[in-house]
C-alpha cells in the first residue's frame, strides 16, 4: 500500500507528515531541523551558477543573493504573476512545485519507498483558482493530490476535535511567519464547516524578528557607536540570533545574544556584540504586534455573528503561538484557555 503524505504548504515554512505505525509522524528534512524546528523553509533560490536550491540551503543564502531568491510564493498562488529570475520566468505554482518536490524526495528517503500521493492544505479563504494552482503545483512535482483541505480543519483534526461527541464552535488562530489567519468553524457529527475567516496577510513572526533585530542594532549603536544595519554579513548573523533568542524566550526568562567579532574598528580592533534579553523586554517589543491581531479576531466573531462566549475551543497554530504572550493575549480576548498538546508548528501537517 503506497503511502500518502500530508503537506502543510506554508507561506514561510512548510511541513509534512506520514502515517507510520498507525499515527502521523513528521517527516524531517534531509538537512535536519533548523533552530525552532522548521523542517522546510518555503524558499526557492538559484545560485549564481544557476543551480536550484530549495528549503534550508535557499534560506541560508537569501541575504547574500536576494535577487535570485523567492520567498512567500504562496501569496501569489492563483494569480498571473510571474517571477523573473536569470532571464527565465516562473509561475507561482512552479515555484511551489519545487518545494513540494523537495518534500517528496525527503519523504521517500524517510519512509524508504516511493511516495506518489499527497493531501495538501490551503488557507480557508483560498478561492477555486488558488486551490487549483496548489493542486497543479502538486502535479508538476509528480504527486497525485488526492485532496486539498483547509488548514484550520487539518489543525482541528490534529487536536482530535472531530472525536468529540457534541457539536462545537472552534476558533482557529493561525499565526505563521508571514500571515495571520483567524477562522471560526462549526463542527457537527465530525464534519467541519467554515463560518467566517479573517486575518492580516502582512502580519507574522517575521515582524517580531524585525523589531527584535532593530532593538539589537540600536543597543549596539548606543554602546559601540557602530551602525551594523548596512553590513549584510553582520545582519545575517543578527537575524539568526534574534530568531533564536525569540524562540528561546518562550521557554526561559532570559537569554544572551553573543556574537563575537561582529564589527571591526581600525583603531580599536574587533568589536563583539553581547546583549542580555529578558522575556519582559521581548514582550514589550512585540506587544504592539500582538495587539494588531485583535481586529482579526473581532472581525471573525462579527462575521460569524457570535459572541466570545459562544466559542467552545481555541486552537492555536503557527510558530509564534508558542510565545506565552501570544497565548495569553488570545485566551484573554476570548475569555477561555487555549487547547494544548500538539506542537503548533506541526499540527496542520499532522492533521493532513
Amino acid at each position: 500500500m503506497a503511502k500518502v503524505i500530508g503537506i502543510d504548504l506554508g507561506t514561510s515554512n512548510s511541513a509534512a507528515a506520514v502515517m507510520m505505525g498507525g499515527k502521523p509522524t513528521i517527516i524531517p528534512a534531509a538537512e535536519g531541523q533548523t533552530a525552532g524546528g522548521k523542517a522546510f523553509p518555503s524558499v526557492v533560490a538559484f545560485s549564481k551558477e544557476g543551480e536550484l536550491l530549495v528549503g534550508e540551503p535557499a534560506r541560508r543564502q537569501a541575504v547574500t543573493n536576494p535577487d535570485n531568491t523567492i520567498i512567500a510564493a504562496k501569496r501569489k498562488m492563483g494569480s498571473d504573476f510571474t517571477f523573473k529570475i536569470q532571464d527565465k520566468e516562473y509561475k507561482p505554482q512552479q515555484i511551489s512545485s519545487f518545494i513540494l518536490q523537495k518534500i517528496k524526495k525527503d519523504a521517500e528517503a524517510f519512509v524508504g519507498e516511493s511516495v506518489e500521493k499527497a493531501v495538501i492544505t490551503v488557507p480557508a479563504y483560498f478561492d477555486d483558482n488558488q486551490r487549483q494552482a496548489t493542486k497543479d503545483a502538486g502535479t508538476i512535482a509528480g504527486l497525485d493530490v488526492v485532496r486539498i483541505i483547509n488548514e484550520p480543519t487539518a489543525a482541528s483534526l490534529a487536536f482530535g476535535l472531530d472525536k468529540a461527541k457534541e457539536d462545537m464552535k472552534i476558533l482557529v488562530f493561525d499565526f505563521g511567519g508571514g500571515t495571520l489567519d483567524v477562522t471560526i468553524m462549526e463542527m457537527g457529527g465530525g464534519v467541519f464547516e467554515v463560518m467566517s475567516t479573517s486575518g492580516d496577510t502582512q502580519l507574522g513572526g517575521t515582524d517580531m524578528d524585525k523589531v527584535l533585530i532593530d532593538y539589537i542594532v540600536d543597543e549596539f549603536k548606543k554602546k559601540e557607536g557602530v551602525d551594523l544595519s548596512q553590513d549584510t554579513t553582520a545582519m545575517t548573523r543578527i537575524r539568526e540570533a534574534a530568531e533564536k533568542a525569540k524562540i528561546e524566550l518562550s521557554t526561559v526568562m532570559e537569554t544572551d545574544v553573543n556574537l563575537p567579532f561582529i564589527a571591526h574598528d581600525p583603531s580599536a580592533g574587533a568589536k563583539n556584540l553581547e546583549l542580555r534579553l529578558t522575556r519582559s523586554k521581548l514582550d514589550e517589543l512585540i506587544g504592539p504586534i500582538v495587539d494588531r491581531c485583535k481586529p482579526s479576531i473581532q472581525k471573525a466573531l462579527e462575521d460569524a455573528k457570535l459572541a466570545n462566549s459562544d466559542i467552545n475551543k481555541i486552537v492555536m497554530i503557527g510558530g509564534p503561538t508558542r510565545i506565552p504572550l501570544v497565548k495569553k493575549f488570545v485566551s484573554e480576548v476570548i475569555g477561555k484557555e487555549v487547547e494544548s498538546g500538539v506542537d503548533p508548528m506541526e499540527a496542520v501537517a499532522m492533521g493532513a
